[in-house]
């Protein structure tokens, strides 16, 4: 829960502020190269031809403005030690706080052309402190600062892998897709950038917040410069702060107002100006690029100064000194590199906010994670709307129950399904509505849900029930077969009838349960309104003699029901074997899409409407001696293309033209596969094994999908509903279990977790060999590596002597199989009902105990989708 919470909090504030935090990175990352651009720029004015006199000093400098421009008021002068640098002095000017500086030739203090780009890089500024909002903008900024460090701490918290790798932290994984793909980038590049994205967050709160800057300064155990708190405690607006860019020939203390009185004289600034240089030259010792002169106010003999580097640390690193010029000694120098590190740090928190304060190379790093930041907001988003989009994806299982008015004396029939995948719901509620709407009162039931009570207080019970597997009740089904079936019960006074739903494709156990429920009423003499109708595979036309024997027993004027079955047209966009060199069948990731905006469910059925091959056609209509091209009147397409989907191996009666021919043909049955993708993956995606019948016939599905079709091709495809297999909507741990072409539904069980960020998941595969059968193996170890799977067991049957299936892995994990169950565990199993699943269930019965599988079965806590 704490995990869950955490993440709810990090994606709302990510979606809410990561816009402006997106402004910021890419205006910070602009603004940390202004001094290089402006440069860069303005050539001009930076640099000048190199003369073979000296440069003009300070005092001559100074000379020169007084009798060429003396409204110039000079707070300061800049000389570089270069000899193409210019010179620059600062002056006192209107609007301009720390003053306005003009670039000279050194040589003739000739005025060089103005800075361009300046007020672009101002505009910036505000942008990136401000918003350019004023004071509201920055408490908004201030704000998603504090969100930022928030990100980063979050961030790693909620992706903490099981297993740490340097690939596993550091590398992107371009062969995911979808949703991964875009939730692996989002967490590895946020693992690159999450050094630069601290530093850049904890120093640029201190522009923000007055109590962080304090923190920092007592953190770091430096004494905080007294003027500024002051300035901030009593209230007042702060002055611009150091994030504001100092020209590099401006003083590093603030001038005095030009209120303030000057007591010397241009004679007498002159006078030291010249003496402190003659001074500096002959005492400081220290070679330096720049050195700029504070020009004094005050009659107390003292000029300060600033001198940087040769090679600075950074931008910042400026060394301060104060000279006496009356007594020609220096009284305090205080140099940059003799500081220790949290005094460096403290006074210099733009280039650590920059990243200048670490050397060019981790600027430059330090501005593409700044430049990245809109990486995080879109693909924050994408997550959070493909999430969103999950969460209104829902298919109910249950039609529509008509208010409509009932009979007063009518008596109320109670309708009861047992349903695997869904179809048998349908039916029931269709049956429902359909009762409804001519009055008759209904209540509808899930099987499981029966009690002794509600069949000895019915008169009319309706029994919509599928077989299951090898002839056995549904799962959830199983409870009421052991409760009910061996008992007997005085049922005299209940008229019943029963659908049973099956499938011809298993002869011996058609409809077995729904036969085993008839049996079982009639020997409790309840009175049958009609003999059990049999369904096979949801044909609809079987579903129609329900409805119409209803009608006929009730005699009541029912509209039709029946199970709606519109296939939409998709694409076969992509095909590849699976397995290749396996000693098993060939099997193939198959992937479709569509234009339409499909949903469906992680645990959905995909059923495909197969088609012949063009050979079997061909055969066809040599056998009947019918051309072609012959034009089918009633669809105006030819029998060639009109017999796609057409059973053409049953009988044939006589015909006298192809219309009478074509209307005996029977659809062929439609094929159904477990989907193996969600919708946010943008394709729906299929595991098909190729199977051979006893002609050595490629199977109907498995031929169509696998070799008759070609990419691009359209497949008839409908999306079925598989209520009892979908995914729980709660974070309890997940065990998924499953072989061969089952790690279908797995697949999307998984998929759906890890797009809620729910990462308590175990999955059991098995197949043949490690090195030729571990289908979607990239996909799986790096769920693994990123814990978005908790465990992995994996059964490969011939990689040794002694074979090895899963549920050899379930007894191996018993102890930890039982902390699962306990912690809430919902099983999942998906595969070949003859063989896997049955040794699973058997193995889950001797581990856990029957009735505690039971139960798990009753509360939808052990889910199957097996066939």
């Amino acid at each position: 829960m704490l995990k869950k919470t955490f993440f709810q909090i990090h994606w709302f504030l990510g979606i809410t502020a990561g816009l402006i935090l997106s402004i910021m990175g890419v205006t910070g990352a602009i603004y940390s190269y202004e001094q290089p651009i402006l440069k860069w720029m303005n050539q001009d004015s930076y640099v000048v031809q190199a003369e073979t006199k000296a440069k003009m000093t300070p005092a001559e400098i100074y000379q020169h403005f007084q009798q060429e421009r003396p409204e110039f008021k000079i707070n300061s002068i800049s000389v570089a030690s270069s000899a193409t640098e210019s010179s620059s002095i600062n002056i006192e000017k209107e609007g301009e706080r720390r003053g306005y500086t003009m670039m000279i030739n050194p040589y003739n203090a000739e005025l060089l052309p103005s800075i361009q780009g300046k007020a672009f890089f101002a505009f910036v500024q505000k942008l990136h402190r401000y918003l350019a909002a004023g004071e509201v903008g920055k408490q908004i900024t201030g704000a998603c600062t504090l969100f930022l460090l928030y990100f980063i701490l979050s961030g790693i918290y909620l992706r903490w892998p099981k297993k740490h790798t340097i690939r596993q932290w550091f590398a992107v994984k371009p062969k995911l897709t979808g949703r991964n793909f875009i939730w692996d980038l989002h967490a590895v590049v946020g693992t690159w950038v999450f050094v630069f994205y601290f530093i850049i967050a904890c120093t640029g709160l201190t522009w923000s917040y007055s109590w962080w800057k304090n923190g920092m300064y007592k953190v770091l155990g430096v004494e905080a410069p007294q003027s500024n708190m002051q300035g901030r405690d009593s209230g007042q607006k702060p002055s611009k702060s150091e994030h504001s860019k100092k020209e590099h020939a401006s003083g590093s203390n603030e001038h005095k107002a030009k209120g303030d009185a000057e007591d010397l004289n241009p004679s007498q600034i002159q006078t030291a100006l010249h003496q402190t240089w003659s001074g500096i030259q002959a005492q400081l010792g220290r070679e330096y690029s720049t050195m700029t002169l504070n020009l004094p106010k005050k009659d107390n003999g003292k000029l300060e100064l600033v001198f940087v580097d040769p090679i600075p640390q950074h931008e910042r690193a400026r060394n301060k000194a104060t000279y006496n010029y009356q007594t020609h000694k220096f009284e305090n120098i205080d140099i940059y590199a003799d500081k220790k590190l949290n005094d460096k740090i403290m006074s210099s928190l733009l280039p650590v906010h920059r990243g200048s304060f670490f050397g060019p190379i981790y600027q430059f790093f330090a501005m593409l994670a700044a430049l990245s930041m809109p990486l995080f907001f879109v693909t924050g988003w994408m997550l959070y709307l493909k999430r969103r989009k999950q969460k209104k994806l829902t298919q109910s299982a249950r039609g529509n129950v008509l208010n409509a008015e009932n009979s007063a004396d009518a008596t109320p029939w109670l309708i009861t399904y047992a349903t695997q995948t869904g179809v048998s719901e349908q039916v029931a509620w269709n049956t429902a509505t359909s009762l409804q709407q001519v009055g008759q009162p209904v209540n509808v039931k899930a099987i499981q849900h029966l009690t002794e009570d509600d069949f000895k207080q019915s008169q009319k019970m309706l029994f919509v029930v599928s077989t299951y597997g090898t002839g056995t009740a549904p799962d959830l089904a199983l409870n009421f077969a052991k409760k009910f079936l061996d008992q007997s019960f005085d049922l005299s006074h209940l008229h019943y009838a029963v659908l049973a739903l099956g499938s011809q494709d298993y002869p011996e156990t058609y409809c077995a349960f729904g036969h085993r429920i008839d049996a079982w009423l009639k020997q409790n003499h309840a009175q049958a309104l009609f003999e059990c109708i049999e369904v096979d595979n949801g044909n609809s036309k079987h579903i129609e003699f329900w409805n119409t024997a209803i009608a006929q027993a009730t005699q009541l004027d029912l509209q039709t029901v029946t199970i709606q079955k519109t296939f939409d047209e998709w694409t076969l966009s992509c095909r590849e074997m699976l397995n290749p060199n396996s000693q098993g069948a060939p099997a193939f990731n198959i992937q479709l899409t569509t234009k339409h905006d499909m949903h469906w469910e992680a645990g959905d059925i995909a059923e495909i409407q197969p088609g012949n091959s063009p050979a079997r056609i061909d055969s066809f209509l040599q056998k009947h001696n019918i051309p072609a091209d012959t034009i089918l009147g009633s669809l105006n397409i030819s029998i060639e293309n009109a017999l796609w989907n057409k059973h053409l191996t049953q009988e044939v009666h006589s015909f006298n033209d192809i219309e009478e021919l074509y209307r005996q043909l029977k659809d062929l049955p439609t094929r159904e596969y477990s989907i193996a993708s969600i919708p946010p993956q943008q394709t729906l995606r299929l595991v098909v094994r190729q199977k051979y019948d006893e002609q050595g016939q490629l199977g109907l599905g498995s031929g169509w999908l696998t070799e008759h079709t070609q990419l691009n091709d359209p497949i008839h495809l409908r999306i079925r509903s598989n209520p009892s297999f979908h995914l729980i909507t709660d974070n309890r741990p997940m065990i998924c279990i499953g072989n061969g072409t089952g790690i279908a539904g797995l697949m999307s069980l998984i998929s759906a977790r890890i797009r809620l960020d729910y990462t308590n998941n175990w999955l059991i595969f098995g197949e043949r060999q490690f090195a030729h059968d571990f289908f979607y193996k990239e996909i799986i170890q790096a769920w693994q590596n990123t814990s978005m799977l908790k465990r992995l067991d994996l059964a490969f049957s011939r990689d040794q002597a002694e074979k090895v299936y899963v549920h050899h892995k379930l007894r191996e994990q018993a102890s930890e199989l039982k902390t699962w169950i306990d912690q809430g565990a919902v099983i999942y199993v998906c595969g070949s009902i003859q063989g896997m699943a049955s040794d699973v269930d058997q193995a889950l019965n001797d581990i856990l105990g029957v009735e505690t599988v039971d139960l798990l079965r009753q509360e939808g806590r052990y889910r199957r989708d097996v066939y």
